[in-house]
């Protein structure tokens, strides 16, 4: 099979007939062989009803249905699992992604050998201060933490070897930072196309303000993860020792500074009457505490079953 796509759907009853319409439109024309997967993520409308008879007129139209909202995350996992086609394309439900670029991103994949082929929306026809604003500061956050040059991280139509799917795991939110899931996984290969932006057609978006604030939170988690996920005492260990020799340093000046001074006869400050030797002593506990949570997340690494989950390119 030629391309998988995927779509994750959420009370979008309006659009779904017109998105599979569009899309099967254009997989005739090309002579494409593929399947439609859509994850219905817990739709209180009859986004459901709709996915159903789509399939009964069409066996490519396949279907998940959660019983409740799980999230994108979810719903593209499940997603991933499914898919059989050597090209996997990802788009929302809204009619704002193009299935127009399909087959320009199918073609980058198999003919250029890109791993991901990710959207950027130039043009975008959002509100400028609620979205398109907080979205160009969001990618400039991403771009210089995960070294990948992309201008648009979170766009929804994405093109992947079938590979790369297999080989991550989606969780929470990180469906934001896919490409950066697949990087750490060894798929480097990692490149954007400009695609046309619709403006929404049918209902509201699902997503406000705070997903900027809960994606920045789930991209310093995805970093500190990737960075020291196998090596915990390298950070708070390292992070640990120079707390607690900060700390020792400054109760050891005042301390010898009060007995230069009172050695010499001169007037001395007592010691336990000066902030810095608390905040020294209060650094010197963390930086021990810091450097046993370091020892204690190192056993907890050493003892996981993902101690040794290294992917493989080839064998021969």
């Amino acid at each position: 099979m030629d391309i998988s796509v995927v779509i994750s759907l959420y009370n979008e009853e309006e659009s779904l007939r017109e998105l599979v319409g569009w899309i099967e439109s254009v997989m005739s024309r090309e002579g494409y062989s593929y399947e439609v997967i859509m994850v219905d993520d817990g739709s209180t409308d009859g986004s459901w009803s709709v996915v159903k008879e789509l399939s009964a007129a069409n066996p490519a139209i396949r279907g998940i249905s959660f019983r409740r909202n799980y999230g994108k995350s979810a719903a593209l996992y499940h997603g991933f699992a499914a898919a059989q086609g050597n090209v996997v394309v990802t788009m929302d439900a809204d009619l704002q992604d193009s299935p127009e670029e399909i087959p320009e991103m199918y073609r980058m994949v198999v003919e250029e050998g890109w791993d991901i082929v990710s959207g950027w929306k130039k043009q975008r026809f959002d509100n400028k201060f609620t979205k398109n604003l907080p979205s160009k500061l969001y990618n400039w956050t991403a771009r210089k933490v995960t070294g990948i040059r992309l201008h648009d991280m979170n766009c929804g139509l994405k093109a992947y070897r079938n590979e790369v799917v297999k080989n991550i795991e989606v969780y929470g939110e990180m469906h934001r930072y896919i490409p950066y899931l697949a990087k750490n996984a060894g798929f480097g290969r990692i490149t954007e196309k400009p695609v046309q932006h619709q403006k929404r057609k049918y209902g509201v978006s699902k997503f406000g303000l705070e997903r900027f604030v809960n994606g920045l939170l789930d991209l310093i988690s995805l970093w500190f993860l990737s960075t020291f996920g196998k090596k915990p005492m390298h950070f708070f260990g390292f992070t640990g020792i120079l707390m607690f020799l900060a700390g020792g340093f400054l109760a050891a000046w005042v301390i010898i500074e009060k007995l230069v001074q009172q050695s010499h006869g001169l007037v001395y400050r007592p010691v336990t009457d000066q902030p810095i030797f608390y905040l020294a002593l209060l650094a010197v506990i963390l930086g021990f505490q810091l450097f046993l949570a370091g020892f204690i997340c190192e056993m907890v690494s050493r003892n996981s079953a993902e101690r040794n989950n290294y992917k493989i390119r080839e064998e021969i």
